[in-house]
């Protein structure tokens, strides 16, 4: 999984002084836009929540990486603030899922489960591709959320669709430029449990893989052959992130693809926050102590009968 902000701003600062009143005024425009407007009558019930503590949290994970990236585990976060802060923004959240050959059969869950759980009460747009356009189930959304069907090719190699995939966002991406604030891009053979909102957002997110995230970085399936363009040695690597394809002219295919590409470039591009596996669990696994909530879970499945060519 991957998201970015959709909106840069230049880095402007501004200082008002009142001798009279004894106020000074801050204003600035971040490179991702998180200053927030306050005003009378949308921050005072917001503003209102638990007093919160340095010397009281969680203590069984990690909640910061060394490069003082927050990883949002459940207890880090207070949901009712941040969507406070959030909601008078009134920001746009788009989402691509791709449901290309019998993959489609996911679909219905991911959207349904998405109603529930994936930023209620904001404005969320998804991008729906795949090849099988008149099978797109019909499920209703709230008010400012919809639905965007577009057409893609079938392929009898799941590897060309997982390469093909990131070559789509990108040009998504640039077509939307500033009309969307945040992209996320997830797999439509998952279902939403739990909340999965404003506490997720940030420049660049990468959430990690819940099959590693206790191993070292020398387990990782990290792509280990040097001629490919996703390879990372093994005193390299960060996380393993749960996941684009450029190998092709080389004629080298990443070991796991978009996820090998993934994973290099957040190693050279850290990311602004990093999402625990609480947001992208496997069905199959049982759930670890630390992971107090699955928001966010891959269902069970047969690669060898939906995967083309497995």
């Amino acid at each position: 999984m991957r998201v970015m902000s959709g909106k840069t701003v230049t880095a402007t600062l501004l200082l008002l002084s009142s001798l009279l009143l004894g106020v000074l005024y801050c204003y600035q425009k971040y490179r991702v836009s998180l200053s927030f407007k306050l005003n009378a009558s949308t921050q005072t019930d917001s503003l209102r929540y638990q007093q919160p503590s340095i010397l009281i949290g969680r203590t069984d994970v990690v909640t910061i990486t060394p490069w003082l990236a927050p990883v949002v585990w459940d207890g880090t976060f207070d949901p009712v603030l941040l969507d406070g802060l959030y909601r008078p923004r009134n920001i746009s959240v788009a989402v691509t899922v791709f449901a290309v050959g019998k993959y489609i059969r996911f679909l219905e869950a991911f959207l349904q489960t998405a109603e529930q759980h994936f930023f209620v009460g904001f404005n969320v747009h998804v991008y729906i591709f795949t090849d099988q356009p008149n099978e797109v189930p019909r499920v209703h959304m709230a008010p400012g959320r919809q639905v965007t069907v577009r057409s893609v090719p079938s392929s009898r190699r799941w590897q060309e669709i997982s390469a093909h995939r990131m070559e789509l966002i990108q040009t998504l991406i640039e077509e939307l430029g500033n009309h969307m604030d945040y992209i996320f891009c997830l797999d439509v053979d998952s279902q939403f449990h739990g909340r999965w909102g404003t506490e997720s957002l940030g420049e660049l997110v990468g959430v990690i893989h819940p099959g590693y995230y206790r191993d070292r970085r020398t387990k990782f399936p990290y792509e280990r052959r040097p001629g490919s363009r996703a390879y990372l040695a093994p005193e390299d690597g960060d996380f393993y992130y749960c996941g684009g394809g450029a190998d092709a002219r080389g004629g080298i295919e990443a070991a796991w693809q978009e996820e090998s590409h993934l994973n290099r470039y957040m190693w050279i591009h850290k990311p602004t926050k990093v999402l625990s596996p609480e947001y992208l669990w496997q069905d199959f696994k049982s759930r670890e102590p630390e992971i107090r909530l699955v928001r966010f879970s891959g269902v069970t499945k047969n690669y060898a009968e939906i995967r083309p060519n497995t």
